[in-house]
């Protein structure tokens, strides 16, 4: 096999990690057709979900994911982006990784750790 098995499952989980600093920024999907944009294109593109249309990430905000290398797992079924984060924030909240809340497990209470980079009323016209 050469690349990830998208005739097991149409979208495939897609964890974004910044290549200089190791965070992982987000998780996401790509369909087959983000995938060949995003190795043509060198320019991360995945599948949104819920608009159920490719996503170029950063169309809206500027915060532009740039391919540094791709991984793939043993079973072919998820991606591991290493990525040069344009822009400082990956998250549409505004922070640099959509993993900002931490949970304590002894409490269950959860902690936002980290700042907004960015007023997400101010680039998408919404809160969150």
């Amino acid at each position: 096999m050469d690349g990830p098995d998208f005739s097991k499952h149409e979208l495939i989980p897609v964890i974004a990690q910044d290549d200089a600093t190791g965070d992982v920024l987000m998780l996401a999907y790509m369909n087959r057709e983000a995938y060949e944009e995003t190795l043509t294109s060198g320019r991360v593109v995945y599948y949104s979900r819920s608009r159920r249309k490719l996503w170029r990430k950063g169309e809206e905000s500027g915060n532009v994911q740039r391919l540094r290398s791709l991984w793939y797992d043993c079973d072919a079924d998820t991606l591991l982006a290493r990525v040069e984060q344009i822009g400082g924030a990956a998250c549409h909240e505004g922070y640099r990784s959509c993993f900002f809340r931490r949970i304590d497990p002894a409490t269950r209470t959860t902690t936002v750790v980290g700042e907004r980079v960015f007023d997400p009323q101010s680039v998408y016209g919404k809160q969150g």
